[in-house]
């Protein structure tokens, strides 16, 4: 069995992967876990290109520090992930989805809400576009009020 935990930092996504350690321990499953850079070449920035790269390496590097942050709540765990990943993207629920499917996801754990600027959404709009388009099943993350 194989979960996919997207993260990005927020506490949505650290307690998915807490889930994830749990469940995986449970079922004897592996987990992946993904970061995505948003792609912002294209986005109208009124930045320099140079600033536009140095934008782009202060968010892989924290998109690398989340994956190291997510791998160490699994190792205390006495789990391991079996892959991580960090890819750039022009569309982040696009990218779970397709990853989902070319790595044969049978479960992906997923924060209700992330990063994103709108705290007013009770699904933010990643996790939604997730559970609409999955190919497998999808677990949403909420934190108890």
């Amino acid at each position: 069995m194989k979960i996919i935990v997207p993260v990005d930092g927020s506490i949505h996504s650290r307690e998915a992967v807490k889930l994830a350690a749990d469940y995986a321990k449970a079922k004897n499953a592996k987990v992946c876990l993904i970061s995505i850079v948003p792609y912002i070449e294209a986005v109208d920035l009124e930045i320099t290109a140079g600033e536009r790269e140095r934008v782009k390496a202060r968010m892989s590097k924290r998109a690398e520090a989340v994956i190291q942050e997510a791998s160490a709540v699994l190792e205390k765990d006495k789990l391991s992930s079996a892959c991580n990943l960090v890819v750039d993207s022009t569309s982040i629920p696009d990218t779970i989805v397709d990853y989902a499917e070319r790595e044969k996801a049978d479960l992906i754990i997923i924060g209700s809400r992330g990063l994103g600027p709108s705290s007013r959404l009770r699904l933010g709009s990643v996790a939604s576009s997730v559970v609409t388009h999955s190919p497998c099943s999808v677990c949403v993350v909420k934190l108890p009020l």
